[in-house]
This record gives C-alpha cells, sequence and structure tokens, in this order.
C-alpha cells in the first residue's frame, strides 16, 4: 500500500514529479518505490547566489517547487552562499553574498508558499562532520572526473581556476548527503554533479538520491554554442539558457512592465522557426502552466483572434507561418508581467535589492 499525504493520490504524485518542466526523472522506478515508502520525501534544489532573479531562475524553478510541495515533499531551496564565494557571483563579495540571500528567500517563499529556506553558511555550522564527508565523497572521485562537472558552474574545463573552485562540485555532491536528502533536483545543466553522487554514495554506504532535472529556458537571443558541455546539444542548451551575463535576453522578474514588453518584442524569433525559439518556449513552460490556453489577439485581416488550446496546435501553426511571430509576442508579453508581478512588487519595495543585486 503507497503511503500518501491525506488528499494527494500516489499516481498524482508521480505526475506532479514529471509535471513539465521536468525533462528527466533519475529514475522512474526509483521515485515511485520512494513515493510508495516514505510520506514525505525530502527534496531540494541548490541555487547560487549570482544576481538579480529572471524567469528561468525564479519561474521555472518556482513551477516545479510548487509540484513538489503539492505531492506532499519536504521541499528545501538551499542558497548555496559558499558555493557563490567560491564561484565569484556578486564580485565575491561574501558580505554582499549573505545579504543578498534574504532577497531569494523572500522571492522563492512568494512564488512556491510551502517551502523551506536554508543557506549553506547555516548547513555547515549546525553539521561538524560536513567536512569529514566531503574528504570521504573525494577520496572516491578522480581530478578528471571532477573536471568533467565543472559545467554545474558555467565553466570550461580548459579554464584556468582557483584550486578552490575544484572543491565546487564535491561540496555539492555533499549537501546531499548533509541535507540528507531522498530527491536531488535541478536544471538539465546539473545533471552530471547528481549521477557523480548517485554513483559514488552507495560506495560509501550512503542513500542514493533520486535525481530529477528540469529544463533550461531559454534567453532571448539567438541560441549560439559556447563549448560548455562535451555534447553539442547540451552545450547549446547551457550556453543558451537565460543568464544575467546577458541583460538584454533576460527577463528580470523586477522589471517594469514596459521593460518586459521591450525586451520579448526584440525577442529572437524568426518566422516557422520552433527550435531552440525562446518567446514559444516562455508560451510552452509559462503561458500555458498559468492559463491552460493562449489567446491570440490581431485584426481580422490578419486572421482575427485565435485561441490555442495545446502547445501543440500553437507550434504547428507557427512553422506553418499562421501566426506571426509579432502576435505571438503580444499574446506573451500580458502574461509574463502577469506571473512576476506579485514577486516584482515586493522586491522593488526595498530600495537596497537592486543595489545589492547590481543592477
Amino acid at each position: 500500500m503507497a503511503i500518501t499525504p491525506e488528499g494527494v493520490d500516489a499516481e498524482r504524485r508521480i505526475e506532479l514529479v514529471e509535471r513539465p518542466p521536468t525533462e528527466e526523472v533519475v529514475t522512474h522506478e526509483e521515485l515511485r518505490e520512494l513515493l510508495e515508502t516514505v510520506e514525505r520525501p525530502r527534496h531540494y534544489i541548490g541555487l547560487e547566489i549570482s544576481g538579480p532573479l529572471h524567469l528561468g531562475s525564479l519561474v521555472i524553478v518556482g513551477y516545479k517547487l510548487r509540484d513538489f510541495v503539492e505531492a506532499g515533499f519536504r521541499t528545501t531551496v538551499f542558497l548555496a552562499d559558499w558555493h557563490s564565494y567560491l564561484n565569484d557571483k556578486l564580485g565575491g563579495d561574501w558580505d554582499r553574498i549573505r545579504r543578498a540571500a534574504r532577497y531569494y528567500a523572500d522571492a522563492y517563499r512568494t512564488f512556491a508558499p510551502g517551502i523551506e529556506v536554508e543557506t549553506g553558511s547555516d548547513l555547515y555550522a549546525r553539521t561538524p562532520e560536513y567536512w569529514e564527508w566531503m574528504v570521504r565523497f573525494s577520496k572516491k572521485v578522480t581530478l578528471p572526473r571532477v573536471v568533467r562537472t565543472l559545467t554545474i558552474m558555467g565553466r570550461r574545463a580548459e579554464e584556468s581556476l582557483e584550486f578552490a573552485q575544484y572543491i565546487y562540485p564535491l561540496m555539492q555532491a555533499t549537501d546531499i548527503k548533509a541535507l540528507d536528502l531522498d530527491l536531488a533536483h535541478g536544471g538539465m545543466d546539473q545533471r552530471k554533479v547528481h549521477m557523480l553522487a548517485r554513483d559514488v554514495f552507495p560506495r560509501l554506504g550512503w542513500r542514493k538520491p533520486v535525481a530529477v532535472h528540469h529544463h533550461l529556458l531559454p534567453g532571448l537571443q539567438a541560441p549560439r554554442a559556447e563549448g560548455l558541455d562535451e555534447d553539442s546539444q547540451m552545450d547549446l542548451r547551457i550556453s543558451s539558457k537565460m543568464s544575467k551575463s546577458k541583460p538584454e535576453g533576460t527577463l528580470y522578474v523586477h522589471e517594469p512592465p514596459e521593460v518586459v514588453e521591450r525586451k520579448l518584442m526584440s525577442a529572437w524569433c524568426p518566422q516557422g522557426v520552433v527550435d531552440n525559439n525562446p518567446v514559444l518556449e516562455i508560451a510552452k513552460y509559462i503561458a500555458f502552466r498559468e492559463r491552460g490556453e493562449l489567446r491570440v489577439e490581431r485584426p481580422s485581416k490578419y486572421g482575427g483572434d485565435v485561441v490555442y488550446g495545446s502547445y501543440e496546435e500553437l507550434e504547428r501553426d507557427f512553422r506553418e507561418g499562421k501566426l506571426h511571430p509579432m502576435d505571438l509576442k503580444r499574446a506573451v508579453v500580458g502574461i509574463v508581467n502577469e506571473v512576476i508581478d506579485p514577486v516584482r512588487r515586493i522586491l522593488t519595495a526595498d530600495e537596497d535589492y537592486l543595489r545589492i543585486l547590481g543592477t
């Protein structure tokens, strides 16, 4: 008999975990076994404190957090302040990183009620065994294997790095042990370190976590591979993801409606091109998630208004040239502003938010 939280059917729990933006579950069989034996499994996603939050880092992640909460998981957002420092986020300014963590916590709690928030500093302070566990883990890993995981930091293997940055993946894996997790979650760019943990943990007698990886929302610019992964398709996806390093291609959740509109209306969205099209992806992962449909308003001479009941219908019309890019963009703008507005109001009410996060 499956163990389920009150009011949540066992199959519904699996459906919620596997629901888009999830792209991969490792493995489906282990997930089912977990949900049949543990009433409130422990889940986490680890996030760097790296700058202003955007559609990819808050909204796409937040949707998945909501799914885990509804599925009865004990869901934790792990604000990786030490990792942010190692990876030189916010200029490597430790005080700034710690202060910015408060804004991240407020944003995620607002967008995904029911989550828990923890910082790396708090975890390590209360876990004296942490550094022993990290050393034990590192004894099972070769340097070349560590180097191959550096894409989790957005780093190329051939980059000249500080030695401390090589312990980043070791710490990320040890976090899973220290948080006593049943399930580790991240974007597809975090897959390598999760696979490393799943490989090494059994050799240490530690529980192997189920791993869930969600879709990476692309930035608004044309896709471009930058050599961040040896697999060409994964390289394109990681290199093109929405990132604060490409501000004009990023929709920040604090930006006023007119800026969101300007950026979306100038986004890369060639007629008939559906692969890696950022506006179509926003429609797929955000508009249909919010409303279950997409309403496109246009003059009768251009076909009149149309309501798409599924993403597949929308993609087909766009591919066949029946939907113009500008009409698609206009349909998406209002939904994006509606989705981010509650968080935008909270963040912009505090004058320190933009100053601390460097915009």
